[in-house]
């Protein structure tokens, strides 16, 4: 049985209890308000991917281990020592990358292939007004944050 006891100055457990066990955990993203998994949970929220997604959809989403980091910081590697890899991508799976313009701004969109400058990202529906690679060009791998794994809801259309 999982237990905890104390807590931090932010109000969050700072030590964990498994039977007997103490562990002594440190949140980083708590500080920023979030606590990150390498399962991430996403909103589409404009239609430029319709058919596949429409406005309202969830969807599950892979991170890599350095977009466990704030967008903007350097992301060298892990606490183990491991490099970030970025997130492994083929063409024509859905991504959620950050606007080489706007880094606050994240878009769901299609990786249509590989250019030496980065991805190329794609639009299903570009007559929704879609912004993608045709309006700023490949985007770098490292504003890749993850790879769209399924829509979970609706459950059926």
């Amino acid at each position: 049985m999982m237990s905890f006891r104390g807590a931090g100055s932010s109000g969050v457990p700072d030590h964990w209890f498994v039977g007997n066990r103490q562990y002594n955990v440190r949140y980083p993203g708590i500080r920023e308000g979030l606590v990150r998994w390498p399962v991430w949970r996403v909103t589409v929220i404009e239609r430029s991917m319709e058919p596949v997604l429409r406005p309202g959809d969830w969807l599950l989403a892979w991170r890599s281990f350095g977009s466990f980091g704030s967008f903007g910081r350097a992301r060298i590697g892990d606490r183990n020592g491991r490099r970030d890899r970025g997130v492994k991508v083929a063409p024509g799976q859905i991504v959620i990358a950050r606007h080489p313009a706007s880094p606050e701004m994240l878009l769901v969109k299609r990786a249509a292939w590989l250019e030496p400058d980065g991805w190329w990202l794609t639009s299903d529906n570009p007559g929704a007004g879609a912004v993608d690679s045709f309006r700023f060009g490949p985007v770098q791998p490292g504003l890749i944050e993850g790879r769209v794994l399924c829509r979970y809801w609706p459950p059926r259309r």
